[in-house]
């Protein structure tokens, strides 16, 4: 979708409108590698892997490779070059993200110089999700409506529907992509807040901290973006509060968990859901039948919550749902019809539009990124590519007694900040059961970097 891309013309489009050409992203991802490799090369004698387990993760590192080299040999036959280059460049970016966060991210002396950067982008992101739903959607409608709707013949019948659409996108691809960024960077930035680094959290810090927030605010409020000023102010207060940590988690949680239900995302609901239970389980020092209480009332309040919330999408016959059901099948018939090389990387809409049913929605994806592996790669890379993300997942899981000494810990000895990003990257790659999370760089890059600091050396501190 590349061509539909337009360059920023002003700091406001840059920041929070227009979409980025991809072009921009792999050159300061070239950029980073760049330092990165100043991260490497100087402290040969760093350790890499964790202690007790040197040889469990360093076979695991060339998987994604296999993968990658995988999938350039299926893009060799594939029926679409074109879209299996532009497929191509985006998986190698992926793994280079990786090896970025397993060889240089774990080495950082100064861990909150990545996260603290990654939270105001976070802030960013829950800020335009407000502004959309109190009142910015529909300021683009009627802009629409006004100025467009006379060329609506000419538009795709997916823009209309988007725009007629009450679910919010903030900054991202579309509102179940939000629910994935989300998910993703949530549980890690809650632990970000609470444990705000010692270095940068004295009062002249905090008041620099509470006057941005409250300056970007304000310049929303002028600008007629009320749901994004009122998101901003509400931070802004919370560095100027007692306990103020506590109030940052607290305004960054409400915040997300209301872009979370804005976006209308039903798995994405479910996901949060089972992030809340596995929590519960794997923390919570209570009895056993005081535990298994107290989330049976969580499950049946979500659930409720969830059916109650989307009645009229099961009256209606969960239509995306049944479409699913048939890309699936069609992802299947393509692998069986092309079991070696698949039809090439990112083509799966070519195989697609010969075989689907006349009453069937067209798609590009399967929204299912490991059927997709098969029907675009053959059997070869669906196998490479779920043996790695499955095995990454199970080996770089955080126990309760491995931690630093130094690491920073809400109770007992259980290394928060590596349980918080493991559970993000856990959402996401259950996300890719319905959805095409590895499709979209704001979504895969940050996954495949943070799931490759987890596999690496002990997590560092974020102070």
């Amino acid at each position: 979708m590349e061509k539909w891309v337009s360059r920023p013309a002003d700091i406001f489009e840059f920041l929070i409108s227009t979409p980025w050409p991809i072009a921009w992203a792999y050159w300061m991802l070239a950029g980073v590698v760049v330092l990165g490799a100043f991260s490497v090369f100087p402290s040969r004698t760093t350790p890499i892997l964790k202690q007790g387990a040197p040889q469990r993760s360093k076979w695991l590192l060339f998987l994604p490779l296999l993968w990658l080299c995988w999938q350039w040999l299926a893009a060799m036959d594939s029926v679409d070059w074109h879209l299996s280059k532009a497929t191509l460049l985006h998986f190698a970016a992926c793994v280079i993200c990786f090896y970025l966060g397993f060889f240089c991210l774990s080495r950082a002396a100064r861990p909150w110089t990545f996260w603290l950067p990654l939270l105001a982008g976070f802030v960013l992101v829950l800020a335009i999700g407000w502004d959309q739903h109190l009142g910015g959607l529909e300021a683009s409608r009627k802009y629409f409506q006004t100025y467009l709707y006379k060329e609506e013949a000419h538009l795709p019948p997916e823009f209309i529907k988007k725009m007629q659409s009450n679910r919010i996108f903030s900054t991202l691809f579309y509102p179940n992509a939000l629910a994935g960024g989300l998910l993703l960077l949530l549980p890690a930035m809650l632990v970000v807040a609470r444990q705000w680094p010692d270095a940068l959290a004295s009062k002249r810090v905090r008041l620099g901290s509470f006057a941005v927030a409250a300056l970007g605010g304000v310049c929303f409020l002028e600008f007629g973006s009320k749901g994004a000023g009122i998101f901003l102010l509400l931070l802004a207060t919370a560095f100027v509060l007692p306990k103020w940590r506590y109030w940052l988690a607290a305004v960054l949680a409400v915040g997300a968990l209301a872009c979370l239900f804005w976006s209308g995302s039903k798995g994405g609901w479910l996901l949060m859901l089972l992030l809340v239970v596995i929590t519960l389980l794997l923390t919570l020092k209570f009895g056993k039948r005081a535990k298994l209480v107290l989330i049976g009332a969580i499950v049946v309040v979500g659930l409720a919550g969830f059916f109650w919330k989307y009645a009229a999408f099961f009256q209606k016959g969960a239509t995306s749902v049944s479409a699913r059901f048939d890309y699936w099948r069609a992802a299947l018939q393509i692998t069986r019809q092309h079991p070696v090389l698949g039809s090439g990387p990112g083509t799966f809409a070519i195989p697609y539009a010969e075989i689907k049913r006349p009453e069937a929605e067209m798609s590009r994806m399967v929204h299912n990124d490991y059927l997709e592996q098969a029907s675009d790669s053959g059997i070869v890379g669906f196998l490479a590519y779920i043996a790695f993300v499955s095995l990454a997942l199970i080996l770089s899981y955080p126990p309760a007694n491995e931690c630093q000494p130094d690491a920073m810990q809400l109770s007992g000895n259980r290394n928060w900040s590596a349980f918080a990003v493991w559970l993000g990257v856990l959402a996401v790659a259950l996300q890719s059961l319905v959805e095409f999370s590895l499709y979209i760089p704001a979504l895969s890059w940050p996954s495949f970097g943070l799931l490759g600091w987890l596999l690496a050396w002990e997590m560092p501190a974020l102070d």
